[in-house]
């Protein structure tokens, strides 16, 4: 049996730089994406995973001398752009994000005007033979959908950009891909949940009628263009922080037809027996800008917190009950599986690169531990090139082992 081949564009998320601004990502892309290809591409082309908020997809948007600008020094230096994370809207580095890193979210126009900019941007800056994809919430913040007509305007929206979509391909015959990307406390959460929003929302009747709406196109052609344009990014951190089986996560979306337009390798922190040694040894953990969500088995059952802080919380008002595990949304390094004292769900990755070798699930492969601003000092060996340059020489070294192994 021959090997599967080999991932197409494989980067590391530019999200773990200052990049608020334009200038800021720029500055960022422009001091570290040159020393990162020097250290592990430095003779074929270097992908790049691009950061852009909203204010930085204005500024490319009303600035044409920009984009020709990205794009010249994109050339000049072997490097392309594959990917664009816009699912953080606002500011990310620096100040308290937490539930915040939703809004807007998909109720509201802003969260489409937003997405079709990158999309053009992508279109324009993107060599040809890239189907660039976009990284985007999970819809909203799952305590602010509460009825079916909340529902139904978040899924108009995202269909919406599709048709935006449908007709740039038409016009400039370049293909985009827009990816919702599950994660825990949100509407689409579970592997599960985000199948049954693509069956009952995106294909089913309603769905098929608001997308001919949108793109004044009948049934017969609609039906293929969602899942055309429609998929999701797979966080293999955020569904091991659900206790999914990673494996079998990725053949129900194989099996349901859900496209998976990115693979993202990423590890949550793992606690397999919550001791009192353990949770003092967390408190390193607790102090971050970022939400941690945490999921608690006990029994077969499991609690969902919306914080480690949350967690640690209710353990010290009731720290009996028997032994129980936490897994929590705290990007770590994918090198590392001890934690000293601690553990990660690094085995995950594995998992998921195993399913890969078997059967190819996307041509686009990013790492996402953007938390070094917040990473506990000792877990800090090196600088941010060698943090990140690290984690791509692992996850190539694990690709290229497992296809060997077969």
């Amino acid at each position: 049996m021959n090997p599967a081949p080999a991932v197409q564009h494989l980067a590391y998320s530019t999200l773990v730089h200052p990049g608020d601004t334009w200038e800021e990502m720029r500055d960022s892309l422009m001091t570290y994406a040159p020393l990162v290809k020097a250290r592990v591409s430095p003779d074929e082309p270097y992908a790049v995973s691009l950061r852009l908020s909203a204010e930085s997809a204005r500024t490319l948007t009303d600035d044409p001398g920009e984009r020709e600008r990205l794009r010249a020094w994109l050339d000049d230096n072997d490097m392309y752009v594959y990917t664009v994370n816009a699912f953080p809207y606002g500011p990310f580095k620096g100040r308290v994000v937490m539930e915040q890193v939703y809004e807007p979210d998909w109720s509201g126009p802003d969260r489409v005007r937003y997405t079709c900019q990158v999309a053009d941007i992508l279109a324009e800056v993107t060599p040809s033979h890239v189907s660039p994809s976009i990284q985007t919430s999970p819809l909203a913040f799952r305590p602010k959908v509460v009825t079916a007509a909340d529902r139904a305007r978040l899924t108009e929206n995202v269909l919406a950009v599709v048709a935006h979509l449908v007709d740039l391909e038409r016009r400039t015959g370049r293909r985009i891909k827009l990816a919702l990307e599950p994660e825990p406390a949100c509407f689409l959460e579970t592997t599960e949940e985000t199948v049954a929003w693509f069956r009952e929302d995106v294909w089913s009747s309603s769905g098929t009628d608001t997308l001919c709406r949108l793109t004044g196109l009948p049934v017969s052609e609609v039906v293929g263009l969602a899942r055309r344009h429609l998929g999701i990014v797979f966080d293999i951190c955020h569904q091991s922080v659900q206790f999914e089986d990673i494996a079998a996560s990725l053949r129900l979306l194989t099996e349901a037809g859900v496209p998976v337009f990115k693979l993202q390798a990423a590890a949550a922190l793992r606690v397999p027996d919550v001791t009192a040694s353990a949770v003092e040894t967390l408190e390193a953990f607790t102090d971050t800008i970022y939400l941690s969500q945490t999921t608690e088995r006990r029994d077969g059952r499991l609690t969902r917190f919306l914080t480690l802080a949350d967690a640690i919380a209710a353990w010290r008002a009731d720290p009996s009950g028997g032994p129980r595990e936490w897994r929590t949304h705290f990007h770590v390094p994918i090198f590392l599986d001890d934690l000293g004292g601690l553990s990660t769900t690094q085995p995950g990755i594995t998992a998921a690169l195993e399913v890969h070798a078997c059967t190819p699930l996307s041509d686009h492969l990013e790492i996402e531990t953007y938390t070094w601003d917040v990473l506990p000092a000792h877990l800090k060996n090196g600088d941010i090139v060698d943090y990140v340059s690290r984690e791509l020489e692992w996850i190539r070294a694990e690709s290229e082992r497992l296809v060997t192994r077969r």
